[in-house]
C-alpha cells in the first residue's frame, strides 16, 4: 500500500523556524491533494495547510503569512516551512496524502504517524 512518514519536528524557541517533510512511498500510481494537520493537547485536530496536485494552496487563518506548504512531485513529498513560530503552534503535526494505488481503485487518504513540534523558550 502506501506509507507516509513525517520528519523535521523538534523544539524551537518562539520566533524560530522549522521545516517539516512528509514522504509517501509504496505502490503509488498517482498523488492528489496533500496536507498538514495539527493537534494540540486537549484540542481537536485542525487543518494547517493543504496543496492540490495543481499547486493551489489553502491555509488556516492562524498560520497565513508565517507557514508555506509546497510539494515535490518527483519525490512524492510535501513540505511545511514554518517561520515566526509561536507557543500556540505547539502540537503534533500530521500529514495526509490522497493517492491511488497501482492496480487498485479509488482515491484513498493515507495518514502519517505525526511529528512533535514544541515552541518554547
Amino acid at each position: 500500500q502506501v506509507q507516509v512518514v513525517e520528519s523535521g519536528g523538534g523544539l524551537v524557541q518562539p520566533g524560530g523556524s522549522l521545516r517539516l517533510s512528509c514522504a509517501a512511498s509504496g505502490s503509488i500510481y498517482s498523488i492528489y491533494a496533500m496536507a498538514w494537520y495539527r493537534q494540540a493537547p486537549g484540542k481537536q485536530r485542525e487543518l494547517v495547510a493543504a496543496i492540490t496536485s495543481g499547486g493551489s494552496t489553502n491555509y488556516a487563518d492562524s498560520v497565513k503569512g508565517r507557514f508555506t506548504i509546497s510539494r515535490d512531485g518527483a519525490k512524492n513529498t510535501v513540505y511545511l516551512q514554518m517561520n515566526g513560530l509561536k507557543p500556540g503552534d505547539t502540537a503534533v503535526y500530521y500529514c495526509y496524502v490522497d493517492a491511488v494505488v497501482v492496480g487498485a481503485g479509488p482515491i484513498r487518504r493515507y495518514w502519517g504517524q505525526g511529528t512533535q513540534v514544541t515552541v518554547s523558550s
